[in-house]
């Protein structure tokens, strides 16, 4: 029976140093090919269409485009390709940012080298690794009430910002050259999501949680 091939991985981080560790990790393992190293975001962006590595190791914080930028060009532009955010930092904000933009795994760089080879692995078959910290961040943000408005349709939108400007229905039909009926469907979705009785009170909230420009 022949051996799996090596798992591709590349290393984007703009910082030689931890670019140097991360490459001789990778080379003490023969089940890992580096196959490239990028400084930059955009670097790694054009590195990934050439190399089509299996998986990439990223760093968040980078000038120019930030790990989460690069992590959502990749993703789209090589689809492919698996990427574990690997920084030093562990704000919810950055959790967010980085499993949005399609990032399969959040490590710190503190994890142990034998934590990095599984998640890599991981990463290669399609399963998700989380640092503890990452976990706890997605925990927290779920657990946070969302904020009034939070489902209004873009249209519902276009019809409060009108109603905040006191615009009637019929005013807001021609606005929108829509008939008068509709208009009276979305203001009466728009005060059910933010739970009021009337025009005044979604107005009130409209201009207090700044949910219209």
């Amino acid at each position: 029976m022949s051996e799996p091939d090596p798992i591709k991985v590349m290393i984007v981080d703009d910082h030689a140093v931890v670019r140097s560790g991360l490459s001789a990790f990778l080379m003490s393992y023969a089940t890992f090919d580096l196959v490239g190293q990028a400084s930059s975001g955009r670097d790694a962006l054009a590195q990934c269409e050439r190399l089509q590595p299996d998986v990439i190791l990223m760093d968040l914080v980078m000038p120019e485009m930030d790990g989460a930028a690069a992590t959502r060009a990749v993703r789209e532009r090589c689809p492919g390709v698996q990427v574990i955010a690997l920084t030093s930092f562990k704000e919810d904000e950055l959790v967010k940012g980085a499993l949005q933009a399609g990032a399969i795994g959040y490590l710190l760089k503190n994890v142990s080298a034998e934590e990095l080879a599984s998640a890599i692995r991981a990463a290669k078959v399609g399963r998700p690794t989380l640092s503890p910290e990452a976990t706890q961040a997605l925990i927290q943000t779920a657990s946070q009430p969302r904020p009034r408005g939070h489902d209004l349709t873009a249209r519902e939108r276009e019809v409060l910002a009108l109603m905040v400007l006191g615009l009637s229905n019929p005013d807001i039909a021609g606005r929108l050259i829509v008939g008068r009926s509709t208009v009276k469907f979305h203001v009466s979705s728009i005060l059910g999501k933010l739970g009021v009785d009337g025009r005044t009170e979604a107005v009130a909230l409209a201009v207090q949680h700044h949910l219209v420009t």
